[in-house]
């Protein structure tokens, strides 16, 4: 099932939390996140921005995160680092971020799905999948040109769905660590 909320709507981090919380099932660890791309190009920076924005939350985020704009992970070194998370985190389940292109009226839509993504398809690249559940944010159109329009994405766009998708991974840990404190009895 795919979930998609456009940046504008202000609506659409609830909308994100709610379909990673479906997607993902209950937590039994807390989860990876896996934010790919690159801060070379602005449209390819949306999974460090989003990994920069979790490191620095200090409360409310109760999970592992790899990708920051200080020490990104591009969609090169994702067949490398998947066995590893596999095997650091063999309970986590892992949440895989990164920019894509799509249609035109798809510009601005947060996607989530259930399922593994493939990082770099947008450049042609035939690179493995990687996650549990992908969280997409769709920063151009698909183009022969694509890799170039990367470059002419705004900012805004980019921090904006950042903020969304960063927001509704944080609250997601937190709804699950408030649900687990309750079931376990303490208050």
């Amino acid at each position: 099932m795919e979930y998609a909320f456009h940046f504008y709507n202000s609506l659409a981090e609830t909308g994100a939390m709610m379909a990673l919380s479906k997607c993902l099932g209950p937590l039994t660890a807390p989860p990876v996140v896996l934010c790919i791309g690159s801060d070379l190009a602005v449209g390819d920076s949306l999974g460090p921005v989003v990994g920069t924005m979790l490191k620095r939350r200090a409360a409310g985020f109760c999970g592992y995160v790899y990708g920051t704009l200080k020490t990104p992970v591009t969609a090169k070194e994702v067949k490398y680092l998947g066995d590893f998370l596999r095997k650091t985190h063999p309970a986590s389940k892992i949440i895989a971020v990164d920019a894509a292109v799509g249609e035109e009226s798809d510009v601005g839509l947060v996607k989530v799905e259930s399922g593994a993504l493939r990082p770099g398809a947008g450049a042609n690249k035939r690179l493995g999948k990687v996650g549990d559940v992908s969280v997409l944010g769709i920063v151009a159109r698909r183009s022969a040109f694509s890799y170039s329009l990367l470059n002419l994405t705004r900012l805004n766009m980019i921090y904006s769905m950042a903020e969304i998708i960063s927001g509704a991974i944080a609250a997601l840990s937190i709804k699950d660590a408030e649900i687990k404190r309750i079931v376990s009895g303490s208050q």
